[in-house]
């Protein structure tokens, strides 16, 4: 079994709901990167979303493409984002680390060769955003013969028909972007995705996981209520672009997965 597999399966176990957090590898620098990977897991994170910089992050908002901005400017690279989770391994072998992004660093690297060593380096899935179904099939076999989950989107325009092309070949969970637009632009209406992540529970055995517009503890407890998963990701960044240290950082964390968490006590 996988390791998301395996911390789904844990979770659901205890009818909880996992917390997902987005950092941005290099943002402000890899040591620090490094540092708050580390500590995340003790802070009741259940699966670390690992942003790899790119200089055109077209589906992220203004926070994200900072962030990517100051990681690239800071040397991060590819490599580099594979090390960190070297890095990570070294001390924890069980927390899922998914890499999200984009295609064209994959594609200049050698998508067996990424594959390969993505998997070796302890990387569990992708989530690579400008690279359809349609066209996934350069990524998605090298990855899935090295065990990487391939972690497909789905939006509040997806119909039913263009469901069953997304989940054809997708593993590890569904990701859910609750909102139309770009991260951290703007909020989303509850009922809406409540309903939304019961039409995709009725259509796959996956995982739902639901990011985009989840700010507060209070609106990843809502998630939590009947997502598999909530995604946080512009506003941890904003909390770094602001100066905030790794231990407030991490702190911030902690209350959003004790919200999560205890969303269906």
């Amino acid at each position: 079994m996988s390791r998301i597999a395996a911390r789904f399966a844990a979770l659901k176990k205890q009818n909880r709901a996992a917390f997902i957090s987005f950092v941005t590898a290099g943002d402000p620098d890899g040591d620090t990167t490094a540092a708050l990977l580390d500590k995340l897991p003790g802070a009741g994170v259940d699966l670390i979303e690992l942003g790899v910089p790119f200089s055109d992050p077209m589906a992220d908002g203004p926070a994200i493409q900072a962030s990517s901005q100051r990681a690239l400017k800071g040397g991060m690279t590819l490599v580099k984002v594979l090390e960190l989770v070297r890095r990570f391994r070294k001390t924890d072998a069980k927390t899922p680390i998914v890499l999200m992004g984009y295609y064209n660093p994959i594609h200049k690297y050698g998508t067996a060769r990424f594959a390969k060593d993505a998997a070796e380096a302890g990387v569990d899935g992708l989530i690579t955003v400008d690279l359809p179904p349609e066209e996934d099939e350069v990524l998605r076999i090298p990855a899935t013969a090295q065990g990487l989950d391939i972690v497909r989107l789905a939006t509040p325009t997806t119909n039913d028909a263009r469901l069953k092309t997304i989940l054809d070949g997708a593993s590890g969970f569904l990701y859910y972007v609750s909102i139309t637009g770009v991260t951290g632009t703007k909020s989303f209406a509850e009922d809406d995705v409540r309903a939304a992540i019961l039409r995709l529970q009725g259509a796959t055995v996956l995982p739902c996981a639901v990011g985009f517009g989840i700010k507060t503890p209070e609106r990843a407890a809502a998630i939590g209520k009947f997502a598999d998963a909530a995604v946080v990701g512009s506003a941890i960044v904003e909390r770094m672009a602001a100066g905030a240290g790794i231990d407030d950082v991490v702190a911030y964390c902690a209350e959003l997965a004790a919200a999560v968490h205890g969303a269906r006590d």
